[in-house]
């Protein structure tokens, strides 16, 4: 089912999943869908690798994590998860060199905690990883301070898609 884009998210600059200038990173482009759901789209490389053409388990739950946290700011602008709890499920290899994407949604929200699901999907649409997390609401600022906010937090400008298919 296709989703349309309702608003792109800023990267950073060195980040394992969204920093730009990060040689060994993924450089994942992250998309508010009109469904309330987070994607992300990104590249996997032989970096990124455990097992010949796989690639590692840490990395999935890396992506899973960073996602989910994500969340958040669709309801709540400005305000991201620390993580408290993550539990992942392998069910596929993950290849290297491949063009990937995860969703995630916010499933349950407090004042100071949320929790939330999702899913990294291989290409042809079957689902490598599931995850479930929670997470400490925390501005982003308070995170990791003003300079990094000033300096290192941007949007990317550049032609993105309309829509993403799941």
């Amino acid at each position: 089912m296709k989703y349309k884009i309702t608003t792109k998210q800023n990267n950073s600059s060195n980040c394992m999943v969204c920093g730009v200038e990060n040689e060994f990173g993924l450089k994942g482009r992250f998309y508010e869908l009109e469904n309330g759901e987070l994607a992300v789209t990104f590249h996997s490389s032989g970096w990124h690798q455990s097992y010949p053409g796989r690639v590692h388990g840490g990395i999935a739950a890396a992506v899973l994590d960073e996602l989910i946290g994500r969340a958040m700011c669709i309801d709540e602008p400005g305000m991201w998860g620390v993580t408290v709890e993550l539990c992942v499920k392998y069910k596929k290899p993950v290849p290297t060199d491949a063009d990937l994407l995860a969703v995630a949604r916010v499933t349950k929200n407090s004042r100071k905690l949320f929790e939330g699901t999702g899913e990294l999907l291989l290409p042809d649409g079957g689902v490598a990883a599931t995850a479930w997390g929670k997470y400490m609401k925390m501005p982003i600022e308070k995170i990791s301070g003003r300079e990094f906010t000033e300096k290192e937090w941007f949007l990317i400008e550049e032609e993105d898609p309309e829509e993403i298919e799941i």
